[in-house]
């Protein structure tokens, strides 16, 4: 059982924090009948399969078996141990925590330590501090007029720079370690999390020296990145944007910049737009467009529409000749995702930026509405400038480019859904039409099953579940977990006729044993106190999926369970003891009235068994 303090820390945590909003935060959810569901992240879903409950405070894919608390889910999310999860939802709250001690229910690892660069709750604070100095010498240092100046010219406002917390690095190769010199923070923590690069002799030197710093911020607004654009002027050997790399808080395919802003807007308009460019969110958000958002220095990608879906997303080229010829990724999205993908390329080359700075909001309001599907923007740009009736060859050659395109997307090679294979057809239709071939329909189909056939196949998403698992719960250990989960002061009745050793498998024992002794300290073993009581991600797993399937069947009949299960441990444990007896009889090391008294109660035992009175005298 978890010490007195480490569990006061855990249920006052529990209390704190609401299940529905802390999967909110990182998960569009959406409400069905009493619960919510969202897109899981732990396997390739584009039915939404992750339940949570807010009546148990629990969620759970069946999907990927993955289940549990609010513990479970960061431990799952940020991929840390328990410690670590318990120490982030206390941050959250606000809750100041003793020492951790582990509770039982499976071994937990020591929290990395504090300051160190494999803490996260570390580097997230360093990720914080950094953001706020470079924000502050954007504000105030003399060495950033010159980035001042670059934003004024760019459009940007003091509330848009505020806003977006923007920032400027000194065009210094020590700026950031002397700032951290003062801050007490390793040099180390700062590489870890990209900004800080370490040279071969083991020192360090600022990654983004001299650039105007965009913060990159997650889904809890909280900092994980940068992206740092160079001033003009600079040397032309250096890059114009440099991002943050990959890290332990940062991931590019899996975030959006500004997300954390636009989310509220995106809900409630139900459509997102997506630039390409950092300056083009700030400047649409300081327009009064809210719902904006900007991929990170990357393409948009299927783990981004992941997190849009159920809104239609614009994605908003930019009118250059890079931005027209963005078509087959474009294509491949909009085959693969059950999304509404709609394609805005803005007139004259300009970028969203300079449209809405020099033609308006209005103006680029009337682009959103002009915005075409991923497939007709793919065909007029594969068909561009092509008289299809007079050019069969190239007509062909662009359809059939077209085709492979489509032979690619991603999840249409396997585990697709029927609503995906139709949405396919369909679309192979409207090109047999677009191409004067309407009445060729089944060679179409033939081409793309021909493509896909060279294509290789591509390996299943792997869950986010725990490489070990435990063992299977035969049908008497689930059953007894089950009544005990719907009806925890059944454990009372259950110490009287059941022993843990009486249990097959280790989970069912732990978790028992545990009943048992908070019910003899006077505790009611519930289930969200069990929950408290295991920090292992395999026991909060079992102790979900137990409950729901408890919940599932109901309690009108649970006195019936309960008394078949008693009666039947009673049976088991007579047929031990019959099993037993019989072998002390047949090793004949007892006395003959031992013997004697043994054998009767063999009798007796069976007796009891069949059902049969004792006779009596007389």
């Amino acid at each position: 059982m978890a010490s007195r303090s480490s569990f006061d820390d855990k249920e006052r945590v529990r209390q704190a924090i609401d299940i529905v909003d802390l999967v909110g935060s990182y998960l569009q959810l959406r409400r069905e009948g009493r619960g919510f569901k969202a897109l899981c992240p732990w396997h390739d879903d584009s039915r939404p399969s992750l339940q949570v409950n807010p009546e148990r405070q629990s969620y759970r894919c069946w999907v990927c078996d993955i289940g549990g608390d609010i513990f479970s889910f960061i431990m799952q999310m940020e991929k840390v141990e328990f410690p670590e999860a318990l120490a982030m939802l206390a941050d959250r709250a606000g809750i100041q925590l003793a020492p951790y001690r582990p509770a039982g229910g499976g071994s937990s690892t020591a929290s990395p330590i504090a300051g160190s660069p494999d803490d996260k709750r570390t580097l997230y604070q360093a990720a914080t501090w950094a953001e706020q100095q470079f924000h502050e010498c954007l504000l105030k240092s003399p060495e950033a007029e010159p980035a001042r100046k670059y934003l004024r010219d760019r459009g940007i406002d003091g509330d848009s720079v505020r806003r977006y917390r923007l920032g400027f690095s000194p065009d210094r190769w020590d700026w950031l370690i002397q700032q951290s010199l003062k801050a007490n923070i390793s040099p180390r923590v700062l590489e870890r999390i990209g900004l800080l690069v370490r040279k071969d002799s083991g020192a360090h030197y600022d990654k983004f020296r001299g650039r105007v710093l965009f913060s990159i911020r997650d889904s809890q607004s909280r900092p994980v990145a940068v992206g740092g654009r160079i001033l003009p002027g600079a040397p032309a050997d250096q890059a114009k944007y440099m991002n943050s790399p990959e890290t332990p808080l940062f991931s590019k395919s899996k975030l959006l910049y500004g997300m954390d802003l636009a989310r509220e807007a995106i809900q409630k308009s139900r459509a997102a737009i997506v630039m390409e460019g950092y300056t083009d969110c700030v400047i649409a958000r300081q327009c009064g467009v809210d719902n904006v958002v900007a991929v990170l220095g990357t393409a948009l990608g299927e783990k981004h529409l992941r997190m849009l879906h159920g809104y239609t997303v614009y994605l908003v080229l930019d009118g250059d000749e890079a931005g027209r010829k963005k078509t087959n990724e474009i294509l491949s999205l909009f085959v693969a995702e059950e999304v509404d993908l709609r394609v805005v390329t803005l007139p004259d080359e300009l970028d969203p930026c300079d449209f809405l700075l020099t033609r308006g909001v209005e103006a680029f309001r009337g682009q959103l509405k002009a915005a075409v599907d991923g497939l007709e923007h793919a065909f007029r740009i594969a068909t561009g400038g092509l008289d299809i009736q007079k050019q069969p060859h190239e007509a062909s050659q662009a359809l059939d480019g077209l085709l492979q395109t489509i032979a690619k997307a991603p999840r249409l090679r396997e585990g697709t859904t029927q609503a995906m294979r139709v949405r396919e057809w369909t679309m192979l239709l409207q090109l047999a039409k677009k191409f004067g071939r309407g009445d060729d329909e089944e060679f179409i189909r033939k081409r793309v099953t021909e493509l896909r056939g060279r294509s290789r196949p591509i390996s299943k998403a792997t869950t986010g579940a725990p490489a070990t698992s435990l063992e299977p719960l035969n049908a008497w250990d689930q059953e007894l977990l089950e009544i005990l989960l719907l009806k925890p002061d059944a454990i009372r009745t259950m110490i009287e006729v059941i022993r843990p050793e009486y249990l097959s498998s280790e989970a069912c024992r732990r978790i028992f044993a545990t009943c048992c002794s908070l019910a003899e300290s006077g505790t009611t073993p519930s289930f969200d106190r069990l929950l408290l009581e295991f920090d292992d991600l395999q026991y909060k797993n079992l102790l979900v999926e137990l409950d729901e399937r408890g919940q599932t069947k109901g309690a009108h009949d649970l006195a019936v369970r309960l008394h078949e299960l008693l009666e039947g441990f009673r049976r088991r444990d007579n047929e031990r003891h019959l099993r037993a007896q019989t072998r002390v009889l047949q090793g004949r090391t007892l006395g003959a009235a031992e013997e004697l008294a043994a054998l009767q109660d063999l009798i007796d035992q069976e007796r009891r068994r069949q059902g049969i009175s004792a006779p009596t005298d007389g």
